[in-house]
């Protein structure tokens, strides 16, 4: 038989282990360059809870930011770059503008070199062999002198 003051059955709970998963890097303790003081406080239900207290980190002073090399300097710098470039650049026009006046006089050379070699085969092909004077077609003679006197 059961008491009526005890209770029937007794629930019996077992502490379940908390798996703490650790962190990426791990935590190093790190002495402080000043001891902190130390601050008690007083809770409204009486407890007195002891601690150091917190305080916060100095915020330092914004830097003004600015560039590594000054503006004129790179500006020099990209003065002078282009004004290289565009040296460079009239140099390789006026070469190539050299060049290209030296091509042209040669093909004139070349040209007044095989045209006057033409004219001169003309000229002087024509006597070898032959009598210098009038060529005359003796055919074309006879038959004038026949209508003529015929």
């Amino acid at each position: 038989m059961t008491h009526p003051e005890r209770p029937a059955a007794v629930e019996v709970h077992q502490p379940q282990p908390i798996t703490i998963h650790p962190a990426a890097a791990p935590l190093v303790p790190v002495q402080p360059g000043t001891v902190p003081a130390v601050q008690s406080i007083q809770l409204p239900d009486g407890r007195i809870v002891t601690g150091y207290a917190l305080t916060p980190a100095p915020v330092p002073a914004p830097v003004e930011t600015r560039p590594a090399v000054s503006r004129t300097a790179v500006n020099v710098a990209l003065g002078g770059i282009g004004f290289g470039a565009v040296c460079g650049g009239l140099f390789l026009l006026t070469t190539f503008i050299a060049a290209l006046t030296a091509f042209i006089t040669q093909l004139i050379i070349l040209a007044a070199v095989i045209f006057g070699g033409f004219i001169a085969v003309q000229l002087f092909g024509t006597s070898r062999g032959r009598s210098v004077g009038t060529t005359v077609n003796i055919r074309k003679a006879v038959i004038k002198r026949s209508h003529f006197h015929g």
